[in-house]
């Protein structure tokens, strides 16, 4: 049987904040929280340590993964909030099979911003400058049919708020 639940997926580029407004925004609603990276494979891990562009073949069992860990929490009736980049829009339909009524939160950035976000950061495998402009080179952006887009230069308690709005009357 199975009960109600909410699944989300809080996408943008690496250095969107999708981790740190993820989390808050589980919180917000009492859902689990699972970070996408920490369900990359040792061999996509390391790819991307060495500055290479995953391509869609690389990940294909990752959003399989994913797609099955919304499925588990939907059967359960347990809410889950992933923060995964989701940069195309096969990869955001990937992610629905196992959540059909998926709620998108888009965290969109201007590359000067995400650039300066990723260089302040350290201990990830992902960095770097050609990784991001492969990212931003590869993301379909989600038109508003698909997803509540926000700026990331606004404040993280404001982004969950406005969305917490839009999830309550959508």
């Amino acid at each position: 049987m199975q009960t109600t639940s909410r699944s989300i997926l809080v996408m943008g580029v690496s250095g969107s904040g999708k981790s740190h407004i993820g989390r808050d925004v589980a919180s917000a609603i009492g859902a689990e929280f699972i970070d996408a990276d920490d369900h990359h494979s040792p061999t996509s891990i390391a790819k991307m340590s060495r500055g290479e562009p995953l391509t869609d073949t690389d990940r294909e069992g990752w959003l399989n993964t994913l797609s099955n860990l919304y499925r588990q929490h939907r059967e359960i009736g347990h809410d889950l909030v992933i923060g995964c980049s989701a940069l195309k829009h096969h990869y955001r339909d990937v992610l629905r099979r196992g959540a059909p009524d998926l709620k998108i939160l888009y965290l969109h950035g201007e590359r000067d911003v995400l650039l300066s976000r990723l260089n302040s950061r350290g201990g990830h495998f992902f960095a770097g400058e050609h990784m991001l402009d492969s990212q931003l080179g590869t993301l379909e952006p989600p038109g508003e049919d698909e997803a509540f887009r926000v700026d990331i230069r606004e404040k993280p308690d404001r982004i969950v708020a406005r969305f917490i709005d839009h999830l309550n009357h959508a």
